[in-house]
């Protein structure tokens, strides 16, 4: 599933016979108001459908399951509102009949102090604790509120409707994830293995390609033709190249881009993880950064050395912020600094992630090794400083599971004199967070992106997918 900004989520509003119905009127209202104002779409049931245009009774229940059944393939997630203590048979009637298997969020509305009287009080506060039990019963999980109860009209649904907003893109997209493994991984990293069986437990595809249809498909794009124009455009303005760098350099590296892209395109790809050396060098003549990370900048996240788990863990962070990740290593300490360190890649950072100018030259520490006739395409500069997520997930055949961990920090633009992409960053308790890294056997790779959305992967991976999760603070 590809990024989706705007999302379709099904409302839900409950409401009991013994509280004055017209408090779910307003609060129906409200609800669709805040719904279209945020740019989002609904499926509601028609509200002369019922008796109050809510939902109560087990007919409504049905009447609702079946127009929510009737949309399965667009809805993305529930909205349950309480504006009274509602019904909660009405609802997990519906959640059960309806069996659309997404996240669900539960509101429910305040009371207030001087409206308490038989006519205006609405007792929601006790109402959902009811409606909550229920769900625990049916196994249906769901996501909580900032509050027990606050105004439907306050700023805080706003916010906690934008949360779910990206705990259900991070929910609905891995579990449709269709990821690329283009190449073998490099045979001199065995930390980079994973379990397809397992992803795909969890509605994850892994397709791999063998290089060489990549290169042979390269072949076909001839200098002078229009795609290869366009091409050769998007990469020098992509970034600075240097005058050294020959047209045929360039060249190449287009038409490697141009044979990944069609690939990706052709196989409906969501992320992909490139065998980046040596092959490429050896029988293409060019690097993979450019190609890698301005497909990250086009949403389409792009992991080195065949690292399936560290793309799955970009793509995840990627819907939840809407942010282009990387893939960085953790790489280096800084200083005697020991919460802050040194993170690097040679590099296949998006320009957005960079946030500052570009180089696109050749391979540093390989370009020594494999020569820098055959290693354009590298691209290079410092990461501006800001606030970032990271995660990282990995496939554990031996325990059967699949297992991650994830927090906060921030780059902090420090001077650190190492070519490629440098990351100067921080994080708290940052010795606790490498003491487990090795521990638990995760890779040296960690997914990072601009902005602070932990909190809801945590959501969408513990409470949802239910994945190992360590959460660094």
């Amino acid at each position: 599933m590809a990024y989706k900004k705007e999302l379709t989520f099904g409302l839900i509003v409950a409401t009991r016979n013994v509280f004055n119905s017209k408090l779910a009127v307003e609060a129906r209202r409200v609800l669709l108001e805040k719904i279209e104002k945020s740019g989002h779409r609904n499926v509601i049931l028609p509200a002369g459908e019922t008796p109050t245009g809510n939902i109560e009774t087990f007919q409504d229940a049905q009447k609702c399951a079946t127009l929510f059944r009737q949309n399965r393939d667009i809805i993305d997630g529930v909205i349950l509102v309480l504006p009274n203590f509602g019904d909660e048979l009405g609802v997990i009637n519906t959640l059960n009949l309806s069996k659309l298997d997404v996240p669900v969020l539960i509101q429910a509305c305040d009371d207030d102090n001087d409206k308490v009287d038989v006519k205006s009080r609405r007792d929601a506060f006790c109402g959902k604790i009811s409606v909550c039990n229920n769900l625990y019963q049916y196994g249906i999980p769901f996501t909580d509120t900032t509050y027990h109860t606050y105004p439907l009209e306050s700023e805080l649904f706003d916010k906690d409707l934008e949360y779910f907003a990206g705990v259900c893109r991070v929910v609905n997209g891995l579990g449709s994830a269709r990821i690329g493994a283009i190449g073998a991984r490099p045979g001199a990293f065995q930390t980079m293995r994973h379990s397809e069986k397992l992803l795909q437990a969890y509605g994850i595809t892994v397709l791999p390609v063998d290089l060489s249809e990549i290169f042979a498909s390269a072949e076909k794009f001839t200098p002078g033709s229009p795609e290869m124009k366009r091409k050769l455009e998007e990469i020098r303005e992509y970034g600075t190249i240097p005058q050294r760098i020959r047209q045929e350099q360039v060249e190449r590296q287009a038409a490697f881009s141009l044979a990944v892209d069609r690939w990706v395109d052709d196989n409906q790809i969501d992320a992909t993880a490139i065998q980046c050396w040596d092959s490429v060098q050896k029988n293409f003549g060019c690097a993979t950064c450019v190609t890698m990370s301005m497909m990250g900048e086009r949403f389409l996240p792009s992991a080195c050395e065949v690292d399936v788990a560290g793309v799955i863990s970009m793509y995840a962070l990627l819907l939840a912020s809407g942010n282009p990740p990387a893939i960085l290593d953790w790489n280096n300490n800084f200083g005697a600094d020991r919460n802050m360190c040194v993170c690097t890649h040679c590099s296949n950072y998006p320009k957005s992630f960079m946030q500052s100018d570009l180089e696109i030259s050749t391979l540093d520490v390989l370009g020594t090794v494999l020569g820098h006739e055959d290693t354009f395409g590298a691209i290079k500069g410092k990461v501006a400083p800001g606030p970032f997520s990271f995660f990282r997930i990995s496939t554990d055949d031996t325990a059967g599971l699949i297992k991650s961990y994830l927090g906060e920090g921030e780059f902090t633009g420090d001077p650190y004199g190492m070519d490629g992409g440098i990351a100067v960053s921080k994080v708290d308790n940052l010795q606790q967070l490498l003491k487990f890294i090795c521990r638990n056997g995760f890779e040296h790779h960690v997914a990072m992106t601009r902005g602070n959305v932990a909190s809801v992967i945590e959501e969408a991976v513990d409470n949802y997918l239910g994945w190992e999760l360590y959460r660094h603070l």
